[in-house]
Parts: C-alpha cells; sequence; structure tokens
C-alpha cells in the first residue's frame, strides 16, 4: 500500500484529525470541570490516553499535531478548574499530556527488537534512559516513591515518543505538521500572554498566590513575568522559541510571519532570556545554509524591529529594555552569579553529589532551599558525577547529531532541525531540556535528523 492510499485509509477510518480532539477535550474540562470538582482531574488524564491513541492510529504527524495542542492548553485548563474546584498541589491535569506522548509505547519494544543494532539516533535516547533508571532507583531505595513516579515520567515519556518517531523516517512531513500546528497556537498564547501581563484574570491571580513558584513575578498588572496559558515563563518561552522556529522557517507563506507577531511580543514579556539566547542562535545558524538564508535575513531584521517597537512604543517598554540591557552583563548578571554559587556548593557536598540523590522536589521558594538550574546541576544532583557526565555527554551527542545532518542533507527540513539542536545544546548550562514539556520539544526533533539520507543508504542496498 502506497504512502498516499496509504493516508486515505486512515482518514476515512479516523476522519476527525487528532488535534481537533484534543482541543475538544481541553474545552469541555474548561467548561465543565470546574462543576464536576475533583474528579475532572483523572477523567481528563484518561481523557489524553484516549486522545493519543486516537491521534496515534492516525499517524505521527497527527499525533504530534495533538500533542502540541495539549501541552499548550492543559496548564491554562489546570488554572481554570483549580479556580473553582480549588487548588491541585500535584497537578493532575499536567500529567495528561505526558501519558498521551506515551501512546506508541506498546509497540516500541516490537521496533527496538527488529533492529540488529541502534541507531545513531537512537543511542543517545538509549543513554539517558539508563540514567533515569539509575536516578529512579536512587529515588525508590530513599522510598520516595511520589519522586520516584513523577520523575521518572517526566523524563522516560519524552524518551519513548522520540524513540518511536526514529522510525518513522518521516522528518518533514512531521516539520511541516508542526508548523501548521503552531501556526494556529502562536497567535492565540501570545495574545493572551498580552492580555495577562496587562490585567491577568482571576485564574492566574489565584494560581500564583497558591503555587511555590517565584520566577513568575507578581499577580499585578504589569508586574507578571508572562507564562500565557503555560506552567511558567521558561516553559512558555521555550514553546514559542521553538513555534518561531519552525514556523519562520518552514514551507508557509510569508504572510504567516504576521500572526506570530503576537507570540514574539509575549516573549519578551516571558523576561526568561535562555529562550532568547536559543531563538537567536537558531536564526543565525540558519544564515549559514540556502535554503533559509533569505529568511533568515529577513527575520533577524524583524526580531529587531519587535524589540525596538517594544522597548519604545509600548506601555511595558521600559521593563523590556531594561532585561534586554542585562545580556551584556556577563558575569555581574545576577543569575549568572547564582549559578556558579549552585556548582560551589554541591562541589562541597561531595558525600552525596558524588552519587546522586535522585529524582527530588526542590522549592526554591523555601529559605535555605538551592534552586537546580540547567541540565549540569540538574544531572549533577540527580545521578551524581558519574552517571550525570554520562547523562550529559549523551545529550550533547543528540544535539551534535542534528547539527551534522543539517551539515550534510541541507535542506530546509534538516536545517530547522538543526537549529532547533544548537539552540537545545545553548540551553543545557542554563536550563532543563528534558523533563516534562521541554523534554518533549528538545527529543522530538533531535531524533529526526537522518531519515533522508538513512533512505537514500536503504535504497542502495
Amino acid at each position: 500500500m502506497t504512502a498516499v492510499t496509504l493516508s486515505s485509509f486512515r482518514a476515512s477510518v479516523w476522519p476527525v484529525p487528532g488535534w481537533v480532539v484534543a482541543l475538544a477535550l481541553l474545552a469541555g474540562t474548561a467548561l465543565i470541570g470546574g462543576a464536576l470538582g475533583s474528579i475532572s482531574r483523572p477523567l481528563f488524564m484518561l481523557g489524553c490516553v484516549g486522545v493519543g491513541w486516537y491521534a496515534w492510529r492516525q499517524g505521527p504527524a497527527a499525533h504530534l499535531q495533538a500533542a502540541l495542542m495539549l501541552f499548550a492548553f492543559a496548564p491554562f485548563v489546570r488554572r481554570v478548574v483549580d479556580l473553582t474546584a480549588g487548588f491541585d498541589q500535584s497537578g493532575l491535569l499536567l500529567v495528561g499530556p505526558l501519558l498521551a506522548i506515551l501512546a506508541p509505547a506498546p509497540r516500541l519494544w516490537r521496533l527496538l527488537e527488529a533492529r540488529l543494532s541502534p541507531s545513531r539516533e537512537l543511542w543517545p535516547v538509549l543513554i539517558v534512559g539508563i540514567c533515569v533508571v539509575y536516578g529512579t532507583a536512587l529515588s525508590i531505595m530513599q522510598a520516595d516513591w511520589m519522586n520516584a513516579a513523577s520523575g521518572a515520567l517526566k523524563w522516560i515519556a519524552p524518551l519513548v515518543y522520540a524513540a518511536a518517531l526514529i522510525e518513522t523516517d518521516k522528518r518533514d512531513e512531521l516539520v511541516q505538521a508542526a508548523a501548521w500546528a503552531f501556526l494556529l497556537i502562536l497567535p492565540a498564547i501570545g495574545v493572551y500572554g498580552i492580555l495577562q501581563y496587562i490585567n491577568p484574570p482571576d485564574w492566574d491571580v489565584y494560581w500564583m498566590q497558591y503555587a511555590s513558584i517565584t520566577s513568575a513575578g507578581l499577580p499585578l498588572p504589569y508586574m507578571v513575568r508572562t507564562y500565557s496559558t503555560m506552567n511558567s515563563p521558561a516553559s512558555f518561552a521555550t514553546f514559542v522559541a521553538v513555534g518561531l522556529m519552525i514556523v519562520c522557517f518552514a514551507r508557509l507563506p510569508w504572510l504567516a510571519l504576521l500572526l506570530t507577531t503576537p507570540a514574539a511580543f509575549a516573549l519578551l514579556l516571558s523576561s526568561y532570556r535562555t529562550a532568547w539566547i536559543s531563538l537567536a542562535v537558531g536564526i543565525l545558524f540558519c544564515l549559514l545554509f540556502g535554503a533559509t538564508r533569505r529568511k533568515a535575513a529577513v527575520i533577524s531584521i524583524g526580531v529587531v524591529v519587535v524589540v525596538v517597537l517594544a522597548a519604545t512604543l509600548t506601555p511595558f517598554g521600559e521593563s523590556i529594555a531594561e532585561r534586554v540591557a542585562t545580556l551584556g552583563e556577563g558575569s555581574q548578571d545576577g543569575s549568572a552569579q547564582e549559578r556558579l554559587e549552585e556548582f560551589v556548593t554541591l562541589w562541597s557536598q561531595w558525600d552525596s553529589s558524588a552519587i546522586g540523590s535522585g529524582f527530588t522536589t526542590t522549592d526554591a521558594g523555601t529559605a535555605g532551599a538551592m534552586p537546580i538550574d540547567g541540565m549540569i546541576i540538574a544531572c549533577w544532583v540527580t545521578m551524581g558525577i558519574f552517571f550525570g557526565l554520562i547523562c550529559l555527554a549523551a545529550l550533547v551527542w543528540a544535539g551534535l547529531n542534528t547539527i551534522w545532518t543539517a551539515w550534510h542533507d541541507t535542506s530546509r527540513e534538516a536545517v530547522i532541525v538543526g537549529a532547533l539542536g544548537l539552540g537545545g545544546l545553548m540551553q543545557i548550562p542554563l536550563a532543563n531540556i528534558t523533563s516534562g514539556e521541554a523534554g518533549f520539544f528538545f527529543w522530538t526533533f533531535a531524533v529526526l535528523s537522518t531519515p533522508r539520507l538513512r533512505g537514500s543508504v536503504d535504497s542502495r542496498r
């Protein structure tokens, strides 16, 4: 059965797109979840399992679109439900998208058995998976069952999904599907993010008052660090940076770039400089290749225009200008100094940091608690020095795979994946890129590196 015939068959059997079903689940939970009370949370989780299964039956591209919808809007639905049903400290609704991307798990073992040896893309996934098992074992030995379960799920689910995507050999189709999904999502979360900064709605104010998060600012007009429909400024900014990179360089009309303007403004309002750096590095990377050079030049000019307009002609310009100015502070930056202090603290705790502490929950708002910033610190704390270094090496390997492929296969989709991989590498010292939604963003595109090259090799055999 040809690819066209197979797609037509799937479309006739599963007529409603997976992303539409995902939006229906999100909207239904937001509308009636408060009336149902706490029972709405496990029902939403079961619904996400159903959406994941349904969308995967339509194909990996349809599933990727549905997963992007769930990750983008599930935290917003959580806050709407919490306003009526009461604050849920565990955040059960946020587990739903992770369960959705486990849809291909039942067939993954058969896929692995069919391979004589792991591919270049699969090796980093397997190595990080082994390190995660070690971190989970450390948590279990401390009888910390809750953190063992949540930590393992947040790290393993993106790995399982990535391993399944390696077998699809449809990089171009997946990148294009992601572009259309982001084209729907970015305008919505961009406009909402701007409105949230100007005057946060009741459910956002309620969540900020009860959630143990110190990075979202204050629940007052013009004092919020925009997190839009997501769970933190970091996750929102990372999502937008990935989305802007894909939409701007995918095979979409130039008019599509205008629809992403609100998201670009909201990205600035997040004040999350790590995502700014990642996006800037990705655009510069695209300047190196003929397939993306023209758009990269135009987008570079557009970025400068957006920053200037936001800093001079908007009521929030002063805060943006101050935050942008901190990019030139270097070692004098407060965040940089805090990260250096974290290394000093860990080095002094040789008795625990050598073997790792497993998956632990650190509330940075608690007096005396050390925040965990960046993959180096996260791997060190969770897995110790030995396994932590192995995990970091595998992450670098995965990122370099995408860059290597872009250099040899200079198609537009390969360059986009390479830019995302380079952006991920830039975030390793500064942010966690392997857990939860961040892990989903990184691994989904990190493994889409060589289907075209592998296909050409197979055709020669």
